[in-house]
């Protein structure tokens, strides 16, 4: 069984383009992965459908920035099949404790029924894992995220694999070697993901 891994060790890992999974739950090993295809979301080509977009302007839940991370991560867990052991979970609450990691949540009252999280480092934001119990909850999770990470300067945006759902959204394959060279440019530029006010209207997120 590993030990807990220090907050510097996977820090590097991201800066070398690598980032650590698990097989299950239960399994208390951790593999490092850097896939031949890499998911990105172009943040200046995520895609918001005419029914979404409605509905985010119609402000229907609450967004909140950092105010439940560990609820995030039990959220994306929160499924039959999941690479988010225990090992994993202590790894993100350590990132989230030193700023390193952060949450987007979508509250209905007092109800946290979606969300993403993931690392942040120097311009390139790597995204974890999302989850919703509401229609388009993640959606909406990503949408005001994709904001976020252009009003902070990003210039990547990490989504490791893609699924049909991302690329409904904008997300892309690129290859390796593509994914590093832009891995480089967005360490090399300083962002910041709490420079947007922590409370915006979905007006501004679906004209910015």
């Amino acid at each position: 069984m590993y030990k807990t891994l220090s907050k510097a060790t996977i820090l590097n890992a991201y800066a070398r383009g690598i980032f650590p999974m698990s097989e299950a739950r239960d399994d208390d090993q951790i593999f490092w992965v850097d896939p031949e295809q890499r998911g990105v979301i172009p943040l200046d080509g995520f895609r918001i459908s005419r029914s979404l977009r409605k509905t985010i302007l119609r402000d229907p839940y609450d967004i909140r920035i950092d105010t439940d991370f560990v609820g995030v991560i039990e959220g994306c867990a929160d499924r039959e099949e999941t690479w988010i052991n225990d090992e994993i979970f202590s790894i993100y609450m350590g990132l989230h404790s030193e700023g390193h990691a952060h949450s987007v949540e979508v509250w209905d009252n007092d109800a946290l029924v979606g969300g993403v999280y993931g690392v942040t480092l120097r311009g390139a934001f790597f995204g974890e894992s999302m989850f919703s119990r509401r229609r388009d909850a993640s959606k909406i999770a990503l949408a005001y995220l994709v904001s976020r990470l252009n009003a902070g300067g990003f210039q990547l945006f990490d989504t490791q694999f893609i699924t049909p759902h991302l690329s409904s959204l904008g997300a892309i394959e690129i290859s390796r070697s593509s994914y590093h060279q832009a891995l480089q440019a967005a360490l090399s530029v300083e962002a910041n993901f709490l420079r947007q006010p922590l409370t915006v209207s979905g007006h501004q997120v679906c004209s910015g």
